[in-house]
């Protein structure tokens, strides 16, 4: 062959091959020129194969069998079923043919570490402050004094700001923390700062996700969401509700709805329980309800509640208790004006829920109104907080037991125009 007859040859077989790239362009550039990519494979089931689309056709072999696109919401119903029925048919065919037991375990990685094993488990202060700066401190911080004192400083706090907050926690402690609003907030106990004793804390807002205008009114530490458990919720307007601890185990930072407040109303105070105890509910102008806690039937976690007690004008919950029977314990209530008692329990009948309650205080200009109720026993400590930033902490024996239609004594003189605005039972220190 001459070689000019080569070249000639060479020519026809270039031109045939350029035929059959057209051919191939316009049968694909039908179906997918729509796409931008496309993928398959060959007949001998190498792939995937992949190529652009060009010229609004899909440069791949014309014995390319497609096996999926970019986008197959865009091929008729019919073809879509068709593609999945083939993707099903080989994937299940992979399976059968090299599919095997697991030889291989996952397991937790050796060694690994929890956070918590480097933090040593004990017992804390927290307090938090009226504008929200909350901080952590060992619990020996503050000495037991006499009835009467004039007590520490407990924290530097900025101007018009006061601790309006204290209570006790463990670091491992899980801390749920409710709002004003009813929502609910979640912190570990070593997740709040550790400060020095007159040190201001951090900013709650740098912990919580609050929203504008809401605060913490209520702290309750658990070790953890057992079954049987309920919180008991209260409001400003005499509202109660109790709902399974359980129903709140659940992690959301921008906080969980723990009830539904209605308007102009708040949550002030929350307690943890079993379902079978007595509840006490006391207001700022003296008056005061005890009635069984079976009586508030379980709600969801996002319902309103029910009517604890009924509220003359003006008037307002402060306090809720709950009542273990047979407890040997006394209501400890404590005025604006630093005046206390201690009533016992058994002073206080067992009514309906729904109620007005009894007089459980004599308010006089001189006691002022009650800020706060604790149940206490003989061996425990009680720390009072005045708006002032003054602490001090007495031995709840020292307090006198009286009548319920009583005024009570001095427990804190308030000289510097302070008010007590707190109060929070602990732990008594050990000699």
């Amino acid at each position: 062959m001459t070689k000019k007859e080569e070249a000639a040859m060479k020519r026809a077989l270039k031109l045939e091959a350029e035929k059959a790239r057209v051919e191939q362009m316009c049968e694909y550039e039908k179906e997918y020129g729509v796409y931008s990519y496309i993928c398959g494979i060959d007949e001998a089931g190498r792939g995937p194969l992949a190529g652009p689309v060009v010229a609004g056709a899909v440069i791949l072999p014309k014995d390319c069998r497609i096996l999926y696109i970019n986008d197959s919401k865009k091929l008729s119903a019919k073809k879509r079923e068709k593609l999945f029925d083939i993707i099903k048919e080989e994937l299940i065919e992979i399976r059968d043919k090299f599919g095997d037991e697991r030889k291989t375990k996952i397991v937790a990685a050796e060694g690994e570490i929890d956070i918590e094993d480097l933090i040593k488990e004990e017992q804390t202060v927290i307090t938090l402050t009226h504008f929200g700066y909350i901080k952590r401190l060992p619990i020996d911080t503050y000495r037991s004094q006499r009835r009467g004192g004039k007590g520490i400083t407990g924290m530097t706090t900025r101007e018009d700001d006061f601790v309006k907050q204290i209570f006790t926690a463990s670091t491992h402690d899980t801390i749920l923390f409710f709002t004003n609003k009813g929502k609910l907030y979640k912190l570990r106990g070593y997740e709040v700062p550790e400060a020095g004793r007159t040190a201001k804390g951090t900013a709650i807002v740098n912990l919580l996700s609050l929203d504008p205008g809401e605060k913490v009114s209520a702290v309750i530490p658990i070790q953890n969401f057992a079954e049987g458990k309920y919180l008991l919720m209260a409001t400003k307007h005499g509202l109660i509700k109790k709902t399974a601890l359980s129903e709140y185990n659940s992690a959301r930072k921008t906080g969980l709805q723990g009830i539904t407040l209605k308007q102009d109303d708040e949550l002030i105070e929350v307690r943890l329980t079993d379902g079978q105890d007595n509840v006490v509910l006391v207001t700022k102008k003296g008056l005061c309800i005890t009635f069984d806690e079976k009586d508030v039937r379980p709600m969801g976690r996002v319902s309103q509640g029910v009517i604890g007690i009924r509220l003359n004008d003006d008037d307002e919950v402060i306090g809720m208790e709950s009542v273990i029977s047979e407890e040997k314990a006394t209501l400890l209530a404590i005025t604006e004006n630093g005046f206390g008692k201690r009533t016992e329990l058994d002073e206080y009948r067992v009514q309906n829920r729904g109620g007005r309650g009894v007089i459980t205080y004599k308010i006089t200009p001189k006691t002022g109104k009650i800020v706060g109720v604790k149940l206490a026993t003989s061996d425990e400590d009680v720390m009072l907080i005045t708006d002032k930033g003054t602490i001090i902490r007495l031995n709840v024996d020292e307090v006198s037991v009286l009548g319920r239609a009583t005024q009570g004594v001095t427990l804190m003189r308030t000289n510097d125009g302070g008010k007590v605005v707190s109060i929070e039972t602990i732990e008594p220190e050990e000699e």
